[in-house]
């Protein structure tokens, strides 16, 4: 639980004076302090709705301990440290977020579908200004906490949770002149007992796409998990939980691109059935009222809905759980799997935190220099496993880790 301190006060997150201070200090445009550490790091507070809220100052979060809420790896040692600032965008004064997409969010006309699914690029830099689908959705999972984990949340995530924290991110951002949390669909969990009300929240939600504005549709953002993309008449469709009677329909060609750039993302859940197949992509309504995808990405999640991208993220992370640490999962938002980053991030070693690498089979000579420039450069203790040519290294112990000269790091800088 955090506390925060003010010019005369310490006040506790739950505390029921924290509203009035936060009041009283956004009007007189003070600080709070969070007292996670000594010297404490500075907080501002933004007005949202009919609420005021403690929000982090931007590019500050690896300032707070590992076990405070606000505490955020630094940003560099993931897909963050290429858009932060420049894709997102943080105003302190109001408190809003603004995204800059790299997608279209509305379609004129008969206009064709994108001819991308989101495909990597093969440069060594992607490009940050504006945030790619599978960006978008690490960025708002992670504002929602879901890659962070501690043993306290074992068996307490479920689509329900999911659901309701991905929306309470997207409360106070916008993108191209509208609020994020009007154009992003996440469907409820279904209930038989509550279908009818259910349908009303959806029509009302989904009512800005139902019909074409002079000659152009406007684009929602569907985030779901999902059940099975199956053949149909004339393509292929998608079939989310939780929606058992709005299927999502994908053109054929649409179909092939995504099979082929999400290749591995598909083998690793098909092969794993405790994993969950997170879908995120914009559409429409066609004139009989059906649903089609223009644009999508997949992401793959362990059980517990945490990001993994390949067979030996899920074995760090099954030994991360299993072994009751804490920890927070790195996010590749645009950043190409060609580009090194921390898998993970511990909030459980004294006295530094310990980020942990993975280098996967065959990793060219350019992506092991960059990784030995980012465990160079970065403040962190470091933790090495070449995963597919030697067994996972035994963990690093909560306490006095000291990380052994790696060979990695030696050859890469010869």
């Amino acid at each position: 639980m955090q506390s925060f301190r003010f010019e005369k006060t310490v006040l506790t997150s739950d505390d029921p004076r924290l509203a009035a201070e936060l009041a009283a200090a956004y009007a007189d445009k003070q600080r709070p302090i969070c007292i996670c550490t000594p010297d404490g790091v500075a907080m501002y507070v933004a007005h949202i709705g009919d609420r005021h809220i403690v929000k982090r100052m931007p590019n500050s979060g690896s300032h707070h301990h590992p076990d405070c809420e606000s505490f955020e790896p630094p940003a560099e040692l993931s897909g963050l440290g290429e858009v932060a600032g420049a894709a997102i965008q943080e105003d302190i004064e109001s408190g809003l977020t603004t995204l800059k997409l790299d997608f279209s969010l509305s379609k004129a006309g008969r206009r064709a579908a994108p001819v991308t699914t989101g495909a990597e690029t093969e440069s060594v830099r992607t490009d940050g200004s504006k945030l790619t689908l599978r960006g978008t959705l690490h960025y708002l999972w992670e504002q929602a906490g879901l890659n962070r984990w501690t043993p306290a949340m074992a068996g307490k995530r479920s689509w329900y949770v999911v659901q309701k924290h991905l929306m309470q991110a997207a409360s106070n951002k916008a993108t191209k002149g509208d609020a994020l949390d009007s154009i992003l669909f996440i469907p409820e969990p279904f209930s038989v007992e509550r279908k009818d009300e259910i349908l009303q929240r959806r029509l009302a939600k989904l009512s800005r796409v139902s019909a074409p504005t002079q000659g152009t549709h406007k684009l929602m953002m569907l985030v779901g998990e999902v059940k099975h993309i199956e053949p149909s008449r004339y393509g292929h469709k998608l079939v989310v939980k939780h929606l058992p009677d709005m299927p999502f329909m994908v053109a054929e060609d649409l179909h092939k691109r995504l099979g082929k750039r999400f290749a591995n993302d598909l083998a690793l859940w098909d092969a794993d059935e405790s994993t969950h197949l997170v879908v995120v992509g914009t559409f429409s309504f066609n004139a009989a009222g059906i649903a089609s995808i223009e644009e999508m990405a997949l992401i793959v999640t362990t059980s517990n809905w945490i990001p993994v991208e390949h067979v030996h993220d899920v074995q760090l992370l099954d030994a991360l759980t299993q072994s009751g640490r804490r920890f927070t999962k790195g996010l590749r938002y645009n950043l190409a799997s060609t580009r090194p980053l921390a898998s993970a991030v511990l909030s459980d070693t004294t006295p530094r935190t310990v980020a942990l690498y993975l280098v996967p089979p065959n990793a060219s000579d350019e992506y092991q220099r960059a990784l030995a420039d980012l465990v160079k450069e970065s403040e962190l203790a470091s933790w090495v496993w070449r995963s597919g040519e030697a067994a996972m290294p035994e963990l690093p112990p909560l306490h006095d880790y000291e990380p052994a000269t790696s060979e990695l790091i030696e050859s890469a800088t010869q």
